[in-house]
């Protein structure tokens, strides 16, 4: 029963591993959603599915999914409708505190579905990555509403950039940069809170790759088919 069960549904037994592919999906069609027609609708198409799907990987508790499912919607205007521009307004202020909520909630829910399990298998080391790629991207909307409440919060060397006010693909390049402790060449925080919130992302990051991830990979245990 529990076989035609998991025949049935690979979606369900695959999540994690959708979400991963959506989410690198995004990241790497990012730079092409300004250059051209066909990168931007495949980006807004594929990053509109990976924040719905994020609340489908995580089966967030139904007394907790019509939340998730609200938050989802500023979530999509804010990373995908109005990207990649970055600017202070009443509205852009709004949409990128709840997309911030909307993140929080959703790291939080797969971290505890992941880690909760004895065994891990493949699907806990791609839900792992997906909370290190939303990191990424959740501290990069953080570098975004500091930005937009400091003018001079960041600055853009002019012998490596073509403009000079960052916006949204320099906050992701900047966060990823910053959580797998490269360093991003071109762009430096100025601001005190600008530097403090970069201290916080690379000490996350750090323990993340070095402990959670290596717990991660030291018990995984692949399943074996009978």
């Amino acid at each position: 029963m529990t076989t035609a069960i998991r025949d049935r549904s690979p979606l369900t037994n695959h999540r994690f591993f959708l979400l991963f592919v959506l989410l690198l999906g995004t990241l790497l069609l990012h730079p092409y959603a300004e250059t051209s027609r066909a990168g931007s609708y495949a980006f807004r198409v594929i990053g509109s599915a990976a924040i719905f799907i994020s609340v489908y990987a995580a089966k967030i508790h139904r007394g907790l999914l019509i939340i998730a499912l609200i938050l989802a919607v500023p979530t999509v205007w804010h990373r995908v409708v109005l990207m990649p521009k970055t600017g202070l307004s009443s509205l852009s202020i709004s949409s990128m505190v709840l997309s911030f909520v909307f993140d929080i909630l959703i790291i939080v829910v797969i971290f505890r579905h992941v880690f909760v399990s004895e065994h891990v298998g493949s699907e806990g080391v791609f839900g792992a990555l997906c909370v290190y790629l939303m990191l990424g991207f959740s501290f990069a909307n953080i570098y975004g509403m500091v930005a937009s409440l400091q003018t001079n919060a960041f600055y853009l060397d002019p012998q490596t950039n073509f403009h000079s006010v960052p916006d949204r693909s320099d906050f992701t390049y900047y966060s990823f940069a910053t959580i797998t402790s490269l360093g991003a060449a071109g762009i430096t925080p100025v601001s005190p809170q600008a530097r403090s919130v970069s201290i916080v992302e690379s000490i996350l990051g750090v323990l993340y790759l070095a402990v959670l991830i290596a717990k991660l990979i030291a018990g995984y245990k692949p399943r074996s088919d009978p």
